[in-house]
Formats: structure tokens, sequence, C-alpha cells
């Protein structure tokens, strides 16, 4: 026997991507003519062409995700608070065009065009994307940051939603003049895979059943409501007796079914009621995905100040953000197997819009687990100064110890070849310092750290210490040369220069390990010092007047730190990823279920794209509060989101606690007048709850070609 099988790709509950730029996926219907004999592993040959451009648009996606809030913190430059904005800017776009593309598709230019034309946009992104962030290219004066160029590219990409990013090959460094995160590389691997995929996705196309756009069943319900909007207003008198729904008022309009049966009439305003009951539900949902895309932005910009040293292998601040996948992987099993069926035997009605509650208080949680992480971190940062203070220490370059009076201060002694205890704040720039007895006015910078390089002969030189954490946990070291001739310090590629005696260097930024620096002089002898380094960290390095070459040169070598490493393990960031996890798979798997259950067969597209629109409010939610929000510490924003969202989850609840459960195809069958025995079969020519259905094959029975309708 021959038939045909629909099988709607994004109607599934699991499916809530976004689509390839602006393609949503509730728009990709495709049909599969159903032979006895399947063509490969029981499917049709042309639906690979598609899996396979999907996979690499869903590849190219997520690895952007990852790593773009450090694309705009470290090679544009940008804070964190800007880079939060752009990057939920970002977000939010990419949930929006979906329902833009699903127009386009289904009334202009068809939904195989459509993938086509702008799958060609999006891998020509790519290209410009991973061409201007060559530092090489746009770093013209070679300081090793780019210039207002790759701003402009920067934001014409973003303008047109054509970004690529991956996790791992981030972790490479490249460049000629400047070694940094290769993000060429990161964006070029997934440009040529885009590049792969269209190419396949097109050679199938002789697999694939073209259809002229026929209309977008999302613009016939905007034009419904709208007009039941307008005719209700235009009849807002008492004289106009009132109708039992407001939906009711487009009853003058939307006849279209008369043909059939006086109760068809109303068959689209009740299918339209349907799915505005739901929708309802949708309002206070977007602030549900304004804490779960901060995985993205800040739990990522919070795991840079941490430590990802797990002994075997170093995980970086974005690939954290792996463990949400994995987690997925083992949660969902889980709890359909184990915590729903062991509930469902406690005799407790664990209704969908109950679980979506739990999911919505979990990440709420998730919340508080990432500000008390927040909390502890903070107590390991440094104290910065502020715009008005200035903070200063002093180093000792003698043997022997020297005595220091700050003006306004208690009088103190630097040890030999040693600094200062801690770094002394002050309010003034312009302080008289005693140093071994000799009197001299210094001059500082506000909001500035310094170190001033001391011996008995007073005050030295004034040094401008970093006043941040080393960006992406690299190390800031700096050599102070108390040595009597020059030297040249080196480590790999990077080489400070010579240092003249009783001077200081510029800092090099060092990776995490064993750092293992070459120090030359001025007749060629080497000396080789290792420094074991953690992450984040920043070190003085001096060579003291009795260093000497050979053997032992290291000994008298002392490394002084101006700033701690990174102290909180990375591995603490799991409990809150467990929690959003744990939120996610009760919230938005149970959420989509439930609304394809309790919407028309034919508008389960508006409601995926009612989805995806709650999801760009959440991300709008959080670069207002970004912007806009004056809370001083991170860890008070993270309780700010956790009680917004628990006080929503409230509302919600009170919302589900009234919400009577429907059958749609009860309903629809009422308005067809549908007898049991039609309904059960009319049910096989509709979509289902499982996105699958039967429908008559058209096509000659002779016919071996299994086709893909797009």
């Amino acid at each position: 026997m021959e038939f045909h099988c629909l099988t709607l790709l994004n109607e599934s509950p699991i499916n809530q991507h976004p689509g390839l730029f602006g393609i949503p996926v509730f728009g990709m219907s495709t049909y599969y003519s159903h032979m006895t004999r399947p063509s490969c592993l029981g499917y049709p040959v042309s639906i690979f062409f598609i899996v396979v451009n999907e996979f690499c648009e869903r590849f190219s996606y997520y690895g952007m995700k990852a790593v773009l809030v450090l694309y705009f913190k470290y090679f544009i430059g940008w804070d964190n608070d800007l880079s939060t904005t752009i990057y939920h800017t970002f977000v939010a776009l990419c949930y929006l065009t979906p329902i833009l593309g699903a127009i386009i598709a289904d009334s202009w230019l068809g939904k195989f065009k459509a993938i086509v034309y702008l799958s060609i946009v999006y891998t020509i992104g790519q290209v410009i994307m991973a061409i201007s962030a060559i530092h090489d290219i746009t770093d013209t004066n070679r300081d090793g940051t780019p210039d207002n160029m790759t701003f402009h590219t920067l934001v014409n990409m973003l303008m047109n939603n054509m970004s690529c990013l991956c996790v791992y090959l981030l972790a490479q460094e490249c460049g000629i003049y400047s070694k940094q995160s290769c993000f060429p590389l990161a964006f070029g691997v997934p440009a040529a895979l885009m590049v792969v995929a269209l190419i396949v996705f097109i050679a199938g196309h002789s697999m694939y059943i073209m259809e002229s756009p026929k209309g977008n069943i999302l613009l016939r319900v905007m034009k419904c409501i709208g007009f039941a909007i307008k005719n209700r207003f235009n009849h807002r008198s008492q004289q106009h007796p009132k109708r039992e729904h407001w939906m009711d008022w487009a009853e003058e309009k939307y006849d279209v079914f008369h043909r059939h049966s006086v109760f068809l009439q109303k068959l689209l305003i009740a299918q339209v009621k349907m799915v505005l009951k739901v929708l309802f539900l949708y309002i206070p949902l977007p602030m549900f995905w304004a804490l779960f895309d901060q995985q993205g932005s800040r739990w990522t910009l919070q795991a840079t100040t941490m430590d990802g040293n797990f002994g075997a292998f170093i995980i970086q601040p974005d690939q954290m953000q792996i463990v949400n996948p994995i987690l997925i992987v083992i949660m969902v099993p889980i709890m359909d197997s184990a915590v729903y069926p062991l509930i469902k035997k406690c005799h407790i009605n664990f209704t969908p819009l109950r679980r979506m509650t739990v999911g919505m208080l979990l990440a709420a949680l998730a919340f508080v687990a990432a500000a008390l992480l927040q909390i502890q971190i903070d107590q390991t940062m440094p104290n910065f100064p502020s715009s008005s203070q200035i903070q200063v220490k002093f180093l000792n370059l003698e043997n022997t110890s020297v005595p220091v009076e700050v003006e306004g201060q208690e009088p103190f002694a630097v040890p030999g070849f040693d600094s200062s205890n801690d770094y002394m704040t002050l309010d003034t720039e312009n302080i008289t310092v005693s140093a071994g007895g000799k009197n001299a006015t210094a001059y500082f910078q506000k909001s500035t750290r310094h170190t001033v390089l001391i011996n008995t002969d007073g005050m030295l030189q004034t040094l401008n210490d970093i006043t941040e954490k080393p960006n992406q946990g690299m190390n800031a070291i700096r050599f102070v040369n108390g040595f009597r001739s020059h030297l040249n310090f080196t480590i790999k590629s990077d080489n400070l220069g010579p240092i003249a005696p009783l001077q200081g260097s510029g800092y090099l930024s060092v990776p995490h390990g064993k750092a293992n620096f070459t120090i030359v002089n001025e007749e060629g002898q080497t000396c080789h010092y290792i420094l074991q380094l953690g992450f984040g960290s920043s070190y003085t390095v001096l060579i003291p007047s009795t260093f000497s070459f050979g053997e032992s040169c290291t000994e008298n070598i002392k490394a002084i730190q101006d700033i701690e490493p990174n102290g909180i393990h990375m591995a603490w960031q799991v409990i809150q990823y467990f929690l959003m996890t744990c939120g996610e798979v009760v919230f938005s798997v149970t959420g989509l279920d439930f609304s394809y259950a309790q919407a028309p067969s034919n508008m389960k597209s508006v409601l995926q794209a009612g989805w995806l629109l709650t999801v760009a409010v959440g991300n709008i939610i959080v670069l207002i509060v970004a912007e806009a929000g004056s809370l001083p510490d991170q860890w008070a924003e993270y309780v700010l989101f956790a009680s917004l969202l628990v006080a929503v989850s409230i509302i919600f609840a009170v919302m589900a606690y009234f919400y009577t459960y429907m059958d749609p195809m009860e309903i629809e069958a009422k308005f067809m007048d549908l007898e049991p025995e039609e309904k059960k079969r009319k049910e096989l020519g509709m979509t289902t709850k499982d996105n699958l259905a039967y429908v008559n094959n058209e096509t000659s029975n002779n016919t071996d070609d299994k086709q893909t309708k797009i």
C-alpha cells in the first residue's frame, strides 16, 4: 500500500530554535512520499539534505551565542554592561526575525527560495565576520586593539543577524603582530560549513515538491483579531447588544465557510479564541527567558573571574555553557521515566501548568545560587580605587629595609628586595613622600594604582599598575630591573625590549600554567626563569642587584603579587547550571507540549511565533536592566532577577489555577458538524499532538520517487 506521511518538523515540542536567519522552523513543513521500500533508513533521501542544512545552522547559532559576549568584551573592548546589552539585543532579534521570515516565505518567496536566499546572506555574513575579526587587518596601528572599521562591520552584522562563532576554536591563538584569541578561526569554520550546507541543500532541489506561497496563517489570525477590535470599537455604544466574547465581533466578515454549514462560519473565530486563551498564559513567560539567556552573558562573564583548572584539562569561561546541553541530555529521560511517574504514583496532579510554575521557580533558585557564588567571588576580588582615590605601594630595590613616610600616614619600613604589605589608599594627587630620609613630592593620578620604586637615595620611578583583573583569565606580568646593566625579557614570541637599570617594564599578558621567561643581558648571557601562574593574577618580578647569571640565576629573583589569582573554582557554577537546566526541562518542553495540545490543528505555528516572541521580550528585559540598572554589585542584580521571576511565578500560578483545559479537536468537530466516527477519520488528515498525519496520495502509484514538500 502507498501513502503520504506529513511531518511538521517545526512543531516538535523540543524544537524551539529561532530558525535559519529569520527562516522560522515553524514555517518549514515537509511532506514525505512514503513508499513500500524506504530509500534510506526508512526515510526519503531528500530529508537528509534538509537535516544537513539544519545541523550546520544550529551549529552556527549556538556556537556564536557561546562566546559572543566575550567577543564584545575582549575583541571590541566594550565593558560588561554594554557587552550584555548588545548580546541580548542580538538574541532578541534572532527570535523576532523568524516571524518576518514566515511571512516572507508563505506570502512571497516560498519556503525553498526563502531558505536558499537567506542561507546565502547567512554565509556571506559569516565570511565578512571572519575577515573583520582578523586583528592584524583591523588593527592598523598594531596596538592589539581593533580600529573603528571593526565596530562598523559588527553593527552591520548585528543588524542583519549574520554572525557565528565556535566555542572550542576560540581557545586557539593566532595573529602576526600580536597573538589573540582566534575569532577568525571560530567564525571561518562555521562559514565553510554553511557553504557546504547550502550546496547540499540546493543539490537536493529535484527531490523537493515546490509549492507556491499560499498565504500565512499568522497574518490571517492578526487580521481577524484586528477586525474584531475595530468592529467592537465602532459598535461601542450601548444600543448594540453585548456579545459572549469580544472575538465574536469578527463574525460579520469571517463567514468563508457558510457554504458547508451554518456553524462553519465561526470556525476561524473559534480557533482564534483557543489560540488567544493560550497566548494569554504567555504574558508572564518572558521573565523566565530573561534569566535563562543570561547563561551566555552574565554567567559567562562571571566565569571569567573564576579558576578553570580542572587538573587534566582547562575549561575556558565560554566552554562552561556546555554543561547545559549535557545536563539536558541527562535530565530529559530522568524526568520522563523517573520523576514524573514517581509524582504520579504519589497521587499528585502535576499538570503541565504546574510543571511550568515549578520550572520558573527552579530558574529563580538558579539565580539565587549565582548571587551567592558572586558574593564569594567579590570577597576575593581586589578593592580598586574609586574615581576620587589613589592607591600606592612601594618596592624596595635595596637589600636592606628602607624607612618610608607618606604625608598624613603612619611611618613604615619596606623590607629589602620586597614591597610594602598592601596598597595604601590616598585622596590627594600631590603628596610629600620621604624614602630613605630623602623628601620629594610625588605626583599621582586619581583612580589609578601606582608602584613607587625606592632605594636609600629616595624615590626612583613611579609605575602605573593595572586597575582591573586581567582579561580572559590571563596574567599580567612585568619586570623591574634592579641589576647593574640592561636586561631583555622574553616569553615565546613576546619581547619586552631592553630595560635599563632601576627601571620597570610594561605588562606582558601570560596564560595559565608554567611561564618560562628568558632573561638576556648585553653580553648574550641567558637565564631561564619559571613562574607558576593561575588565572587573573598580576605580578611584578624584581631582578635584584644581587642577581647573577649561571645555574642558580633564579635564586634571588623575587615575584611580588599585586593581584591575587582567581580563587573560586569554576566547578561551583555547575550548581546554578543544574538548577537552570532542570527548570528548562520542566518549563520549556512542557510549555510547548501544552501549547500544541491546546492549539487548533492549523494554528500551531501561530503559537510557535508567540513562544519565540516571549524569548525575544525576555532578552529585551535584560538589556533594559543592563542599561538602565544602577545596582552597584552584580550579586544584587542576580537577586533582583530572581525576585522578579518569583513574583511572576506567583502570577502565573494564579492564572493557571483558573485555566480550563480544552480539547481543540472536539471544538473543531462541533463547528464542522462531525459525528464521532467522522471525527476519527478526520484526525488522519490533521496535525495531531505528535505532529504526524496521513493524507491521500495524489501522485501516480507507479512512481518510485520520494519527495519532500517545501
